[in-house]
């Protein structure tokens, strides 16, 4: 059984083919080639654990996360876990992966995708609202799908941005990185504007007029009572762009308004769907765009199984006996 750490997976791969599997990915869910149950969401205390396991033509696996936000306070991670890979025909256990860093490069992969479709390439600047892991990573895939020069962040607990700045400004090169005093002056600033809060209220002022033109990238709000994004939003889009289709009863950024009318059904598609089918591209990212995932276990199973495979071809990683 192969063991691979953070330092492991991080060696055998690279941001662009993670971005170039997930892409695949969204095919293969529009092409219903997997089997995903239902994810298994177990609150108590402020405290969740999360089970999501996923089974493919040729392997199957689980991921379990510990989601702890008060680690923030303890200067530790908000989220811990494992990534189990079995072997479709005998079940064993073919490897364990650090569930942390898989979902920390999956969820910005995914963020990193939407920005391959959904915005032009000539884009230049992308305000960060949520200065934490995920935040940082989907700044890496970022800069990876298009030629950023400019970075502005802001984050609620500012004691942490000139930490975080100087981390994204040794990490990413060549791109210059500033704090916003609030999300307004952020809104008037960014091309792209990436979220990865977990707030229950929208993190920005209600005014469409800042909206506008933008390039949205919603990551944080993954449970019915967490918003991230004002009914402004809403109100200058034609589309909203998901990763799946229980994205809608999962995330109050949708569930909210489309329970009061301020969304319809029909303005929500999948991201694999808008991949494959259609044909309005250019002219679509020229005006308000939104891509809202909430993640799904299909990401992890296959970029899982691309890191492993890269792991064995480059002998990388602890083979390990239980």
């Amino acid at each position: 059984m192969l063991y691979l750490n953070e330092k492991d997976i991080n060696k055998c791969i690279t941001l662009n083919e993670i971005m170039d599997e997930i892409e695949k990915t969204f095919i293969l869910y529009e092409k219903n080639k997997f089997y995903m149950p239902d994810r298994i969401h177990v609150d108590y205390k402020n405290k969740t654990i999360l089970y999501m396991p996923c089974f493919l033509e040729n392997i199957f696996g689980t991921k379990f996360l510990t989601v702890f936000p008060e680690n923030r306070k303890k200067s530790r991670p908000v989220i811990d876990g494992l990534m189990l890979l079995n072997d479709y025909d005998t079940g064993e256990t073919i490897s364990i992966l650090d569930g942390k860093t898989l979902t920390a490069l999956r969820t910005g992969a995914v963020g990193g995708t939407g920005i391959r479709h959904i915005t032009p390439k000539d884009v230049k600047t992308v305000g960060l609202v949520g200065a934490g892991v995920q935040g940082f990573n989907q700044l890496r895939f970022a800069c990876e799908a298009r030629d950023i020069e400019k970075i502005i962040v802001f984050d609620l607990f500012r004691e942490k941005l000139p930490d975080f700045i100087q981390k994204v400004k040794e990490q990413i090169s060549g791109v210059e990185v500033v704090s916003a005093e609030n999300t307004e002056e952020l809104l008037k600033e960014s091309d792209i504007v990436i979220t990865t809060t977990t707030s229950n209220e929208p993190v920005f002022p209600n005014k469409k007029e800042l909206f506008k033109g933008k390039h949205f990238i919603g990551i944080g709000s993954y449970k019915p009572n967490m918003r991230e994004y004002p009914d402004a939003l809403i109100s200058v889009l034609n589309k909203v762009y998901i990763d799946t289709e229980f994205a809608k009863e999962e995330t109050g950024d949708l569930s909210n308004p489309l329970e009061r009318g301020l969304l319809k059904d029909n303005q929500i598609e999948t991201l694999g769907n808008y991949i494959l089918y259609e044909k309005n591209k250019e002219e679509i990212i020229k005006g308000t765009t939104w891509f809202k995932s909430v993640g799904m276990a299909l990401f992890d199973i296959v970029v899982a199984q691309l890191i492993y495979n890269k792991a064995k071809e480059k002998g990388i990683g602890q083979e390990i006996e239980l």
